[in-house]
């Protein structure tokens, strides 16, 4: 292995280690996943081989993005609809483990669909929770602000586009802000339910959730003023992190490869 390759994994790994916990999630979504689950020590953290996944503390209180989300809101979509795909992906593997001992699998369409939607469910959110702060709001700054305008024309254009998106979302789903790794770009996409129109290899650094349980006891069936007050909690600090140190990985891949 050259020494730019040994370079470029130990940026990697450095990377992951900066950011760490749930935020890792938010970064990699594929290969870090299990940066959630159960700590080693943890009595259930490991049955038939695999961890179990466990619910992330919120970074804030329950009421800290009030008045813009309600705490009672917070408090009921993380503690039981948060949970809920936390259980749920834990059921799933062990429906997989019990078909693996028994060597039947007739329910194996339904078993990995349930892991596919709770799964993305739970990193969904995971990234939800990450994308607000108390102190959010305002305008992103550095590296991408300067992708935003660059690539949507202004910051401004940015927010219309990712705004009607999520209003655009139809039944239950979400918007986020992508970081595409092929063409190292930004993307505004929808994601219906958890796990539909899912943007492959694409990672989400910033998301919106508007299923109806996000903000309807507030709300009601106004999902253009939850969208609107939503961007007051926009923790920009962090998402402009988590696309500097995408970008990081990215170039230090590329270094690796000799481009």
């Amino acid at each position: 292995m050259s020494n730019g390759q040994l370079d470029a994994g130990f940026r990697r790994r450095n990377v992951l280690e900066t950011i760490g916990g749930t935020a890792a999630i938010a970064l990699l979504g594929t290969g870090a996943t299990t940066v959630s689950a159960a700590a080693d020590d943890d009595e259930a953290a490991v049955t038939g081989g695999y961890p179990r996944y466990r619910l992330p503390d919120l970074p804030y209180a329950y009421d800290a993005l009030e008045p813009h989300i309600d705490e009672r809101i917070m408090e009921l979509h993380h503690s039981e609809h948060h949970q809920s795909y936390v259980d749920s992906t834990n059921a799933a593997l062990e429906a997989f483990e019990s078909m693996r001992s028994s060597g039947e699998f007739d329910g194996i369409r339904a078993a990995k669909r349930d892991f596919s939607f709770n799964l993305s469910g739970h990193v969904n959110h995971t990234v939800f929770w990450e994308s607000m702060s108390p102190d959010g709001g305002g305008d992103p700054e550095g590296d991408l602000a300067a992708a935003l305008e660059s690539q949507f024309g202004s910051f401004e254009a940015f927010q219309a586009e990712f705004a009607a998106t999520a209003n655009a979302v139809e039944g239950d789903g979400w918007a986020m802000l992508f970081y595409e790794p092929l063409a190292g770009a930004l993307v505004v996409g929808q994601v219906e339910d958890q796990n539909e129109l899912a943007h492959q290899r694409a990672v989400p650094i910033l998301a919106l959730d508007v299923w109806e349980h996000a903000y309807y006891l507030q709300y009601e069936n106004d999902r253009e003023a939850y969208v609107e007050a939503w961007w007051n909690v926009v923790d920009w600090g962090g998402v402009g992190k988590r696309y500097e140190l995408l970008t990081e990985t990215a170039g230090a891949e590329l270094e690796a490869d000799g481009v």
